[in-house]
């Protein structure tokens, strides 16, 4: 029997969840995902902080990263990152709560366009990240059609 898309998307976050330890070791967390769509946040932690006591750059990097990974794994597919880019627009500090919202822009064939907009609290806007991917071999759950 066919599952809907949510579902698929719900199934193929489980799985690759349970062997995220770098998104759980950094405190990320779920907040929901959809067919080419995920939302994560964090609370900013003294351990994420830089020199200039703000949140270190590539924190937010990987918080972005996290989102824009599970929403192209979201059709189970393996996915990879072909290539990212951010901008940082606000500096985050220890205590902020930093929500990625991840967007599908395109998918053709292999590859695919993704933003994500990471956003603190009070929603302004801390970093634009854009990510590219590349589907490869294999899925995340058997499934049958």
């Amino acid at each position: 029997m066919a599952i809907s898309a949510q579902e698929r998307a719900r199934r193929s976050t489980e799985a690759m969840w349970s062997t995220d330890g770098a998104s759980q070791w950094l405190g990320m967390e779920i907040v929901s995902v959809g067919p080419g769509t995920a939302v994560l946040k964090m609370e900013v932690q003294q351990h994420h902080t830089n020199g200039h006591g703000m949140c270190h750059g590539g924190i937010t990097f990987a918080l972005a990263d996290s989102a824009f990974a599970f929403a192209c794994n979201s059709y189970n597919q393996a996915v990879v990152a072909q290539h990212n880019s951010i901008t940082y627009l606000a500096p985050a500090k220890r205590g902020d709560i930093l929500t990625a919202t991840a967007t599908e822009v395109a998918r053709a064939g292999r590859n695919g366009i993704y933003d994500v907009r990471v956003t603190n609290q009070n929603d302004t806007v801390i970093a634009e990240f854009r990510g590219n991917s590349r589907t490869i071999k294999g899925q995340h759950f058997e499934e049958t059609t």
